[in-house]
């Protein structure tokens, strides 16, 4: 294995020669002969004509995607282009699964190509590359499929129950992304378009260019054949978001009537600028009974964003609420006008607490691929393969905010609108408008750094039987080594990404170390701030926010390989009011976030083995014919995780009575081996040339992500006493025994049960008709859960730590049915016979088994059962257990529907997809919180402030997007294109469930897209 790559270099060096040996001939050889084995796709018609065939004559269950032309898919990315499969839903926010990538709060920003790709409702999703695994360094296993250039793509295929013979780590589904060979083509090739892209929130005009050239030759050593393809593309876009804040109960605001209050109004401009490149190379060789391939694929992906943008600080138990507010039935605020006098001072009036803030975040992620195959037919019977590969992905990120504080007198809010409704008279708009209004808050930075690689070995045979009944039996090896390594700047665990410049709580006049704000105004600071206004808001459809006051985009700008440069001289500014300066007149002791450390490095190394036989049949003798295959992949995987275990006690001297136990500090190498049988049996059934029957069972595996094994453990022993007034002695009040655990080396993979019955039916010229119903059943889902760890101390006794970590903790079922149809209306008169329609329909139920104990409540806080409860159930700002969640990521119902036209030189489509809202996450940043208010009758803590560490579900809003695409062929050569992407301009909305209900927690506005494209191949 460690010779992997050099040898795919050495064959790619080989293939050089070959061709450069030929060169001359084939400059005076005819033309490439045809191969029958080609495939030629051209126009819409004939690829949506294409993919059905590769459906109806697949050995398994699969639904495809074709190119209309070279370069072109019927979509602007690859996610998008996958949410037009049947079972297949895509996320529409920028949340990555890893924790050390990002600050946690993705969810909350929309993406404009769409992200987190799910088949069935299931995030399990493997990728493949031409058959063979393929990712990015994204914590994960699988491709960020916004990553990919579309335009290097000849087509996409996703399998729903995968066979034995293909690589597992499927269990929601196969995504397949296929690119053209030289032999594809029965001579020379070659194609360019260029594209220019606008965007109506951002009004800036992109660029997009891809192009590629294939020939191939007759040699004296053989065919030989060669493709090149390239692509670039930019685009610009921006959004709005507006937002209203979790809504806690008070019992103060009407007497003896519980109400529910949200502090209010969040809204945010963000721009996202994309560059997104290609390389993609193939050779081919043919002679006789051999044949070989090397292809190298290379992937570019860049990001950055920029954000101005406005949130709720303020106390909320500690609003008041104007007379003549209303509320709903349950008791929820509909309209009001809300105050807090408690809030504020030391420099700054009283008021509603409120931020503000710019930030600047960027990413870069790069996939490359070398492999290379042969294949020797060694006789009319046997046939030999062997195939190598090597993958590396890398990416790398940064996230920089700085932000303002302010208290502002009011804020008249009207709940009952969706978006929600925040008016702002003259005086409020002045008020966040003046500078001397706000006070430097915070600064927070961010940067990862990820790398991972894979090497993998497979050899396959296939043994030809010469009988009426078996076909062939397939049988092969394959062994991977892969390794990955995340690392990022120090946060959590005392980490200091975010930190306070001057914050309500680190100003006072008690124990807190500022005596006042430090206001924008103050000329002892430098005037790093300006004004931002939200011109056209929601494309001018909602109320302009008032305009406001950020930091500059100086404060933010930096790298991804280092802290901002005016973090220094920006968390200086709170030396201007320290109390009790030490030495240096430095009190803030802000030193940049460290990059790395036990914490924040994640090491994997990852081997597997695996071995797989499947017998292919075909009984054509039965009055309705069957075919089909049955076999079983046996695979072995050994894991290895390398991280820290740590536990610091207490320092100095402890009361009686506090055990003692030894520090740790190891860095630990955990191992953890696991075998897998996979069994897998397809079956299908003809009735005719039309109508088929597929009935498919197996048992499918998804290996843990990366992230999730992270070895990082930390524990606690936190000692409460207090000092006894009449002996001046410590007294011992309890003792918290606590910690937490960063990932799970020990994690096992994620198993499945699947079984799907097909009925499929293919008329002439491309109608069809499918339905699929099909059953998941999963086993050792993983899940974040509290549980115990124990230590022993000096006298032998044993302590249990409550830790939160990952673990395989529940079982959970996908079940539906899935409904396609195809369908071109060709005996109508004249251009109306170029109508068509196409379009499916997904239904899915979903349970989830979590084992979480049962209760009402999850107070009162901090206890095992409270925590797991929270984690698990999610729970509500009263302490109220909230429970029944179904599996994230899973929509019960989604479709697709589409007006096709294909007529002479004009070909269309009015494309729209729809899916309905689906639970994104149970416990997340900006739905969680330790402020809520404790309800539970039972707990010692009811009514008393922050009593509630309270976790409410997120859930994405149902959304629908239409896209239209239009293309001319001008000439045989020459096709001009124009595209609007959400042309219904649809509102993407998210909710936190509650218990008075769903509740509007954001909306994002992106607008329309505009795409003109020219193409010219031959």
């Amino acid at each position: 294995m460690k010779h992997l790559r050099k040898t795919a270099i050495a064959m790619a060096a080989a293939h050089i020669a070959l061709l450069a040996s030929g060169a001359a001939l084939a400059q005076t050889a005819a033309a490439g002969k045809g191969s029958e084995n080609t495939v030629v796709v051209v126009g819409q018609r004939a690829a949506l004509e294409s993919a059905l065939k590769i459906k109806q004559n697949s050995d398994e269950i699969v639904d495809s995607i074709v190119a209309d032309d070279i370069g072109k898919l019927p979509d602007r990315s690859v996610t998008e282009v996958l949410q037009r499969i049947p079972g297949v839903s895509i996320d529409r926010t920028m949340n990555r699964a890893d924790p050390m990538q990002g600050l946690g709060d993705g969810i909350q920003h929309f993406a404009a190509e769409g992200t987190g790709v799910s088949v069935r409702g299931l995030s399990y999703v493997r990728s493949e590359l031409n058959g063979r695994d393929s990712f990015s360094a994204n914590g994960g296993r699988a491709l960020s499929f916004e990553d990919v250039p579309p335009e290097l793509m000849a087509g996409v295929d996703v399998y729903k129950n995968p066979s034995a013979e293909q690589i597992e780590g499927a269990v929601g589904g196969l995504v397949n992304l296929r690119t053209a060979m030289p032999f594809d083509y029965k001579g020379f090739k070659s194609a360019l378009s260029v594209e220019g892209s606008r965007a109506s929130r951002s009004g800036k005009t992109k660029p997009a260019v891809s192009g590629l050239v294939s020939n191939r030759w007759d040699t004296p050593i053989g065919q030989v054949g060669a493709l090149l393809d390239l692509s670039h593309s930019q685009i610009s876009t921006a959004s709005d978001a507006l937002g209203v804040s979790n809504y806690l109960p008070r019992a103060d605001i009407t007497p003896g009537q519980l109400r529910w209050i949200s502090p209010g109004a969040s809204w945010n401009s963000n721009t996202f600028d994309r560059t997104r490149q290609g390389l993609y190379g193939a050779l081919q060789w043919k002679k006789g009974d051999l044949s070989s391939g090397l292809t190298y694929f290379k992937s570019k992906y860049k990001i950055h964003t920029e954000e101005s943008g406005f949130f709720m600080t303020t106390t909320a138990s500690t609003l008041t609420v104007d007379p003549g507010a209303t509320y709903d039935e349950k008791g929820a605020l509909l309209t009001g006008v809300l105050r807090n006098p408690t809030d504020g001072g030391f420099g700054l009036s009283n008021g509603i607490g409120f931020g503000t803030d710019a930030r600047t975040t960027a990413r870069k992620a790069d996939t490359s691929d070398l492999s290379w195959n042969a294949q020797w037919r060694a006789s009319d019977q046997w046939v030999f393969k062997a195939d190598l590969q090597h993958t590396r992905a890398t990416t790398k990120g940064f996230d920089n905010t700085v932000g303002l504080g302010g208290f502002m007198p009011k804020e008249t809010m009207d709940l009952r609108t969706s978006p929600p409704t925040y008016t702002f008279d003259a005086a409020d708009r002045a008020w966040l408008a003046d500078p001397s209004h706000y006070y430097w808050s915070f600064g927070q930075e961010h940067r990862d750094k990820a790398v991972a690689t894979q090497n993998a070995a497979r050899l396959d045979a296939r043994f030809i039987f010469d009988s009426p009944v078996l076909q062939d039996l397939r049988f092969g090896v394959r062994a991977t080594k892969r390794d990955s390594l995340t690392n990022r700047t120090h946060g959590g665990n005392g980490g200091n990404e975010w930190s306070n410049i001057t914050q309500t709580w680190s100003v006072g006049d008690s124990w807190q170390p500022y005596s006042q704000f430090a206001v924008l105004t103050d000329p002892r600071l430098g005037q790093n701030y300006t004004t931002h206004a939200f011109g056209s808001f929601f494309n001018g459809t909602l109320p302009a926010p008032p305009t406001i006051v950020v930091p500059t985009p100086a404060t933010v700008a930096g790298s991804f390989d280092a802290t901002p440069a005016m973090f220094n001289e920006l968390h200086g500014y709170a030396n201007n009011f320290c109390k009790n300066p030490g030495p240096t007149g430095d009190c803030t002791n802000w030193k940049p976030s460290p990059f790395g450390g036990p914490s924040d490095t994640n090491e994997q190394h990852e081997r597997t083995k695996a071995a797989y036989a499947q017998l292919r049949f075909a009984i054509d003798s039965l009055p309705y014919p069957v075919d089909g295959n049955i076999g079983t992949r046996v695979v072995k995987t050994q894991a290895q995780a390398v991280g820290m275990f740590l536990f610091s006690p207490p320092t100095g001297t402890q009361p009686p009575g506090v055990p003692a136990i030894a520090e740790l500090s190891e860095k630990r190498t955990v191992e953890h081996n696991y075998t897998n049988v996979l069994p897998s049996l397809n079956l299908r059934m003809k009735v005719g040339s039309e109508l088929q029957f597929r009935f498919a069972a197996s048992k499918g595996m998804t290996r843990p992500d990366f992230y999730m094994m992270q070895q990082y453990t930390t524990l606690e022993q936190k000692v409460n006493t207090h000092t006894d007034a009449a002996t001046n002695q410590t007294v011992l009040d309890s003792i918290d025994y606590k910690g937490s655990a960063n990932g799970n080396p020990m994690l096992k993979p994620t198993t499945s049960n699947n079984l799907d019955l097909t009925a499929e039916w293919y008329g002439s010229h491309g109608s069809s008709a499918t339905l699929s119903l099909f059953n998941k059943r999963l086993k050792d889902i993983i899940i974040n859960r509290t549980s115990f760890y124990t230590l022993t101390d000096g006298a032998g006794a044993a302590h249990d730590f409550l830790t939160t970590g990952p673990v395989n903790g529940a079982e959970g079922r996908a079940r539906g049915a899935e409904l396609g149809f195809q369908h071109y209306f060709d005996k109508l008169p004249g251009l109306l016979s170029g109508i068509g329609v196409s379009g499916n329909y997904t239904y899915i139920d979903s349970k989830l088994d979590m084992h979480a104990p049962t209760g009402l409540w999850c107070t009162p806080k901090g206890t095992l059962v409270a925590n797991t409860l929270r984690d698990l159930a999610g729970c509500d700002t009263d302490g109220r257990v909230i429970g029944n969640m179904p599996l994230t990521g899973m929509s019960k119902n989604a479709y697709n529907l589409a007006l096709l036209y294909d007529k002479g030189p004009w070909s269309g489509r009015l494309a729209y997809s729809w899916r309905s809202k689906y639970l994104q996450v149970i416990n997340a940043y900006g739905s969680n919180g330790t402020d809520g208010i404790d309800q539970n009758p039972d707990s010692p803590n009811k009514g008393q402030l922050n009593s509630v560490n309270y976790a409410l579900p997120v859930w994405g809003g149902a959304y629908g997007q239409l896209d239209l695409g239009l293309q001319y062929k001008v000439t045989d050569n020459m096709t001009v294109a124009f595209n609007v992407g959400n042309l219904n301009n649809a509102m993407y909305k998210q909710y936190v469930q509650q218990h008075i209900g769903m509740k509007e927690h954001f909306a994002n506005f992106t607008g329309r897209s505009y795409y003109l494209q020219a193409r010219y191949s031959f």
